[in-house]
């Protein structure tokens, strides 16, 4: 006759199940303190950072600096011609670059065959991006200023950058594209679009975030670039505002604030190397929220 009380073997075997249940809460939330402690810390320190730096430059920013002609041995001298020459060797490095390593990583993740040889190209493109800077300063050396004869110029700046970015632009669109769901594409072809259509219409729009994500990376990184700048492009501007020449010296003003804070002679050194990182700082996180807008955009459209 049944007494309505569980038996001692259900209980004894209830504990086990228990005491590892509760063991696995205590580490989940174990885990995700130590995941919020070390998420809050890093961005505590990157605001801290980003505070020192801007501190100390923006509020001594004047149209002047910005504008003005740097200075070899008088104080008060400006950044205006190196930070033209920032933007104009960005442009130009992407304009380059994103069209071809877009059309490299869609190649790689939608028509490329399975084989040994484009796992090795797979492995070149890995490793070319993690390759450091200053090797491609170097390729550029011996591309533009020695077997070209052009000198220290600015396309050979912005080509060098361009190739510097070209394989992290590549891996990124090829796994953005890789990520898009099979059923979406096998969706797009059942409705009779091919695979062009399919690319364009179904793959890119999806893909669009993270593509937009590895081009906003590249475009922080080419802007705050020196290495690649200073051994193509030189340490000199052509001290003209609106320079268009692609030919003329390319320092940006990553370039400058290295040379002001090593080498220049000026009095103000100090205070021209903090009021140029505080616009350096400035303006890639500038460059990071101007391409959010699409994303933004392209996620409200998605929806």
């Amino acid at each position: 006759m049944s007494t309505g009380k569980p038996s001692a073997n259900a209980i004894s075997g209830s504990h086990p199940f228990a005491a590892r249940r509760s063991m696995n809460q205590l580490t989940n939330k174990l885990f995700t303190g130590i995941v919020w402690l070390i998420g809050i810390c890093t961005i505590l320190f990157i605001i801290a950072l980003l505070y020192t730096i801007l501190q100390k430059g923006l509020p001594q920013l004047d149209w002047g600096f910005l504008y003005g002609e740097p200075s070899e041995i008088e104080e008060g001298g400006g950044i205006g011609p190196v930070l033209f020459n920032s933007f104009y060797v960005l442009f130009i490095s992407l304009i380059i670059s994103i069209p071809l390593g877009m059309a490299s990583g869609i190649y790689l993740a939608e028509f490329a065959p399975a084989n040994k040889f484009i796992a090795f190209i797979r492995i070149c493109v890995e490793g070319l991006a993690s390759v450091p800077s200053i090797i491609f300063g170097l390729f550029g050396i011996v591309l533009f200023v020695e077997s070209l004869d052009l000198g220290l110029t600015v396309i050979g700046a912005a080509i060098s950058l361009a190739f510097l970015n070209l394989p992290v632009l590549t891996r990124v669109t090829e796994e953005a594209i890789r990520s898009v769901p099979q059923e979406m594409k096998q969706a797009s072809f059942a409705l009779g679009s091919t695979h062009l259509q399919t690319i364009r219409r179904v793959l890119i729009p999806v893909a669009l975030n993270g593509i937009i994500t590895g081009i906003c990376l590249v475009a922080g990184r080419a802007f705050g670039e020196s290495a690649v700048i200073i051994l193509t492009g030189g340490v000199t501007s052509s001290g003209v505002m609106w320079d268009f020449n692609p030919l003329d010296p390319g320092a940006t003003l990553a370039v400058h604030l290295w040379y002001v804070q090593s080498e220049a002679i000026v009095p103000d050194a100090r205070l021209i190397a903090e009021k140029s990182a505080a616009v350096l700082v400035f303006i890639v996180l500038m460059i990071n929220i101007v391409f959010r807008v699409p994303m933004w955009l392209n996620a409200r459209k998605m929806r």
